[in-house]
């Protein structure tokens, strides 16, 4: 069974934290392919789309917080795209309880190119913004030591 949705450098933004939370959604995006492919049933793919739901909120105040902190200019517009994916989520958490909708391959299609479109592009931009501003780079770009032998 493949993954929706695998993880690499492209998706990265520069920021570690902002990164491993990003690696988190798409791992629980994952876990929802699978619950679907795997026909666990419309309670399961439901939890697992409630926990991805309230990551998501976790993962919004995080990138916010930084936002704000930094002053970041388009802290607006990234903030109002956040809260029109909450209210979509929230509405089809709605349908599903009144059962109006299922858990489905478009649902997860949504997501997955939601994901993977603001990461792409508000949130590098962001990343840049926020690296530009004196946020520090992943440790692993930072340029290695030269080894004691090396320095005579």
């Amino acid at each position: 069974m493949g993954v929706l949705v695998e993880w690499t450098d492209a998706l990265s933004v520069g920021l570690d934290e902002i990164d491993s939370q990003h690696k988190v959604l798409v791992g629980m995006l994952n876990d929802l392919h699978a619950a679907i492919l795997g026909h666990r049933g419309s309670v399961e793919c439901r939890a697992v789309l409630d926990r991805l739901a309230e990551y998501t909120r976790v993962h919004f105040t995080t990138e916010e917080g930084l936002m704000r902190l930094l002053k970041y200019p388009g802290f607006e517009i990234h903030r109002k795209q956040h809260e029109e994916l909450i209210q979509e989520v929230v509405a089809l958490q709605r349908k599903l309880d009144n059962g109006q909708a299922s858990i489905s391959f478009e649902l997860l299609h949504f997501l997955k190119v939601w994901l993977s479109k603001h990461i792409t592009e508000s949130d590098k931009r962001f990343g840049a913004f926020a690296l530009d501003h004196g946020v520090a780079a992943p440790a692993a770009a930072a340029p290695r030591p030269r080894p004691w032998w090396k320095f005579w």
